[in-house]
């Protein structure tokens, strides 16, 4: 999860001394990320990497008014959601529905002070997480990879709250099974 403090600090490098090299570190951390939620959308790597590369450079060109944005983070993916939805619509290609969306996860975010998985624990997760419907894949991307709150999700993905909630219950749930992992037992000791 990406410090909001850090971001804020970049943003306002960025905004109010022209700072290339905090725009080069914003664009380290969130490149990788927005582009795998590009390609949910577009389903081309190429394509994902123009989407996000044109939102990095409109971010650079109205770098004076990066100030006014409240939330960096969310603003940065919703760009690159309307930049992808843009592009299909440019292609003359349906909407995909939430259910329809292509995940592509990277790595799960787990504090190894906390929880130490072996290499077999770790790939049961991974199939666990594999095998999620895509609409509950890419809300559980967002919120455990990408760090976006609930309610960012919901707004980024014009879902209500409890539908976000909902998925990232079944994911956890789906999750738990696959590792003999009860939540239940857990809470009761």
């Amino acid at each position: 999860m990406l410090a909001n403090a850090h971001i804020q600090e970049l943003q306002q490098r960025i905004a109010l001394y022209d700072d290339q090299s905090a725009y080069k570190q914003l664009f380290a951390l969130f490149y990788k990320s927005l582009q795998q939620f590009a390609i949910s959308f577009v389903r081309s790597p190429e394509t994902a990497e123009e989407i996000v590369s044109d939102v990095f450079i409109k971010v650079w060109k109205k770098r004076a008014g990066l100030h006014r944005i409240q939330n960096l983070k969310l603003y940065l993916f919703v760009s690159t959601k309307n930049g992808a939805l843009n592009y299909l619509r440019t292609q003359k290609k349906v909407f995909l529905q939430p259910e329809q969306y292509f995940v592509q996860l990277q790595s799960i975010y787990f504090d190894p002070e906390k929880l130490m998985l072996t290499a077999e624990m770790m790939n049961r997760v991974q199939k666990a997480i594999n095998d999620l419907p895509p609409r509950c894949q890419l809300i559980f991307k967002l919120v455990k990879e990408d760090g976006l709150k609930y309610r960012e999700v919901a707004d980024l993905l014009q879902v209500s709250l409890k539908t976000v909630e909902n998925q990232m219950s079944i994911a956890i749930r789906k999750i738990g099974l696959a590792i003999h992992f009860d939540i239940r037992t857990t809470l009761s000791s």
